[in-house]
């Protein structure tokens, strides 16, 4: 099986596909607002909204999209605008995803799910799937068609099987080509959509989630539906074309002073909001005209979304913004996120594996016959030079034919050798040529001494054997290799000798303790606790203001400083400033120094020894 990529050509030049973007109004809810300010989002027509500026509310900003869906839009319309239109892509080998993006409370799960009277995208693509491969059966008589699902969740940075749960993180990895694979997920085969529907309703309760305030039902993890069609050719060359659909559905992003998130509640938004703020990363870098490291790695989200941002997939994204006031700031961060989602174009490709004839080579019968056995190969030259170094005696006959027949041997395991292996055959072969000529030569040379004294010998009346017949060549023997072998040296024992014992002199003696004696000594009569003895008086050789004046700048850039602002500190690197951001969205402004023993990693050893560097640091500058 030989495995390609076919890169799909439309009027002689590569097909790109830019990320279409959908956005999705939800309807205007009396109880989300409760100011009775009215809605903050307005329609202007099929692609274009417009959104009231919170710096002048006598402005508004507009921004265009693929389309435009309002409150009165039905599932159905989601579906035939913006779904149904990449499904053809799946049939062909190529890759396709729909996700869902925006804050919580807006309307995500249901645009996805759906419920039982207006289902969602999830149910709708599935069975548009399955309608288009039976349609396709009825036209390509050569091709076999066959589907399956997997489904996982993301929650807390673990990748869990919804349709086998446990608590095992799956890993995430990536093949020779690219792929993004994960070893241990459940994929289930479908034969139809009640079958589809018979496993998804179960693995959906799986899914993990939780009540908030602004939720009753809030999805606390992303969770990813992949649907993977299989089109295999009957007849040879055997040609195979996979197509994925990923469908996902992620978590929103929370405001905890909103959504009143405490304890586990609090730690599962924590980890929804950083891997959303990776994904902003990675569209970020995608859209840099330089180009340069796109973050994938950074979070298991991006990970596996890296075929459906910047990769080989044609993508959709559904953004769902609420309108009442309240949610402004997460509207308005969420059409600016959609709007920078727009410029990403992907390079979709077809997978396809052909299946490559065999050459089949033809053997003599003695191979045949060794096949058959079920000898190996290696055993069968192991036989062979045993035979050959067995024989060499049998060749003292000009006229054996044990010369010929080694000649043949060498030639069959031509066939079955190395390359490298192959060299030092042919000269064999050709010293064995050589030797056949010389004693066809000297035979023929002896046969007509041997006429001429086999008539002596009649005349003489003599019935003795010739002595001509007879040959005194040395046995002909295989070279061996002039490859010195390493000689191993002989350990040289000399005699034990005795010497005279002569009876000890009482001489004094002196004691002088070694110098590694005494550092150890001073190191272990150093009080526990004061390691840095020499380090510790070193505030007190600075000004009093200037040292609270070196914290307080310490502390301001801990509180409001970017990703970039604190890995410039120093003894901070990526991920302790990673930490940092984390533990100062969750837990708040840090109000002393000291606050950062609370971060993991950082002991009270480590912040002395960072407070010194970044005051000294501060100094010098």
């Amino acid at each position: 099986m030989a495995a390609q990529r076919v890169a799909e050509v439309v009027k002689g030049t590569k097909q790109t596909s830019r990320v279409r973007v959908a956005v999705r109004l939800r309807p205007y809810m009396h109880k989300q607002d409760e100011k009775g300010e009215g809605a903050c989002v307005r329609r202007l027509d099929t692609e274009t909204l417009e959104i009231i500026n919170w710096r002048n509310a006598t402005e508004t900003l507009q921004y265009q999209f693929d389309v435009f869906h309002s409150e009165e839009t039905t599932q159905q319309e989601v579906f035939l605008s913006s779904v149904k239109p990449i499904l053809p892509h799946i049939l062909k080998g190529q890759n396709a995803s729909v996700f869902a993006y925006g804050p919580t409370g807006a309307g995500k799960t249901h645009t996805m799910l759906g419920s039982q009277e207006q289902p969602g995208v999830i149910p709708r693509a599935v069975r548009g799937v399955f309608n288009l491969v039976k349609a396709k059966e009825r036209e390509d008589e050569g091709w076999d068609y066959s589907i399956g699902m997997s489904y996982l969740e993301i929650y807390n940075e673990k990748v869990l099987d919804l349709l086998s749960p446990s608590a095992q993180d799956l890993p995430i990895r990536e093949d020779k080509d690219r792929n993004i694979l994960i070893p241990g997920l459940t994929h289930t085969p479908l034969s139809s959509f009640s079958d589809f529907h018979f496993h998804f309703i179960p693995a959906s309760l799986n899914r993990t989630t939780a009540s908030t305030k602004l939720n009753q039902r809030s999805s606390r993890s992303h969770a990813i539906l992949l649907i993977k069609v299989v089109r295999t050719q009957r007849n040879p060359p055997h040609r195979q074309q996979t197509g994925k659909l990923y469908l996902v559905d992620l978590a929103g992003s929370e405001d905890n002073r909103r959504t009143g998130n405490k304890g586990i509640r609090l730690k599962e938004s924590g980890a929804i909001n950083l891997s959303l703020f990776t994904l902003s990363k990675v569209v970020d870098s995608l859209n840099v005209a330089g180009g340069g490291r796109v973050p994938y790695r950074d979070s298991k989200l991006t990970r596996l979304l890296q075929d459906s941002l910047g990769g080989s997939a044609h993508s959709v994204m559904i953004t769902n913004i609420a309108p009442e006031y309240t949610y402004y700031f997460e509207t308005f961060t969420a059409l600016n996120f959609a709007a920078k989602s727009k410029q990403i174009v992907n390079k979709p490709f077809v997978r396809e594996t052909v299946t490559m004839p065999s050459v089949q080579v033809k053997r003599s019968r003695e191979e045949q016959e060794a096949g058959r056995s079920g000898e190996p190969q290696k055993k069968k030259l192991k036989n062979v030079k045993k035979t050959d170094q067995e024989e060499p005696a049998q060749l003292h006959s000009p006229t054996d034919p044990s010369i010929l027949n080694r000649l043949m041997a060498l030639e069959k395991l031509l066939m079955g050798t190395p390359v490298k292996e192959r060299l030092n055959m042919h000269r064999e072969i050709q010293e064995l040529k050589e030797k056949q000529k010389e004693f066809e030569s000297k035979a023929k040379v002896l046969k007509v001494a041997g006429n001429g004294a086999s008539h002596n010998s009649s005349d003489s009346g003599s019935s003795g054997d010739s002595p001509l017949f007879r040959t005194y060549l040395p046995p002909l023997h295989r070279k061996q290799s002039t490859a010195a072998k390493p000689k191993k040296q002989q350990a040289v024992v000399l005699p034990l000798q005795v010497s005279q014992l002569q009876p000890l002199q009482q001489c004094p003696v002196v004691k002088k303790p070694s110098v590694c004696f005494k550092k150890n000594l001073e190191q272990s009569e150093v009080p526990e606790g004061k390691e840095n003895v020499k380090d510790a008086g070193w505030e007190s050789h600075l000004d009093k203001s200037v040292l609270d004046q070196s914290r307080h700048k310490i502390l301001q850039v801990l509180n409001s400083g970017s990703l970039k602002d604190l890995k410039g500190l120093q003894q901070i690197g990526d991920k302790k400033a990673k930490l940092i951001l984390g533990w100062r969205e969750i837990q708040g402004a840090f109000t002393q120094l000291e606050d950062l023993t609370k971060i993991e990693g950082i002991t009270a050893k480590r912040l002395s020894s960072f407070i010194k560097a970044n005051i000294l640091s501060m100094m010098g500058k």
